[in-house]
């Protein structure tokens, strides 16, 4: 069983950056890939970036391609999303997951999940 905390969401004017992290605790395994999604509100769940846990893989939603980066500290459990040029349309509840089969860029496959952080870009 994997437990998964978020952290570093807030307040940011359009264009400006904010670092998301999250904290994985009990059982993990190198194939583990870990994933940002993120939900506004009347709209559902959609896949932001995931990456390998030891592959070095990573894929990134076309919306967020060239303006996010998902990064992993294994020693330390935790993957970061850096997001920068941010939006209003990133406004929305951003969630970690991970996953224990491949590297999937859907919600369904992903079996745990944190609570979620929110995130709001003004304009």
């Amino acid at each position: 069983q994997v437990q998964l905390v978020e952290s570093g969401g807030g307040l940011v004017q359009a264009g400006g950056s904010l670092r998301l992290s999250c904290t994985a605790s009990g059982r993990t395994f190198s194939s583990d890939a870990m994933g940002w999604f993120r939900q506004a509100p009347g709209k559902e769940r959609e896949f932001v970036a995931t990456i390998s846990w030891s592959g070095g893989k990573t894929y990134y939603a076309d919306s967020v391609k060239g303006r996010f980066t998902i990064s992993r500290d294994n020693a330390k459990n935790t993957v970061h999303l850096q997001m920068n040029s941010l939006k209003p349309e990133d406004t929305a509840v951003y969630y970690c997951a991970a996953a224990t089969l491949g590297v999937p860029t859907s919600p369904r496959p992903y079996d745990y999940w944190g609570q979620g952080t929110q995130v709001t870009v003004s304009s």
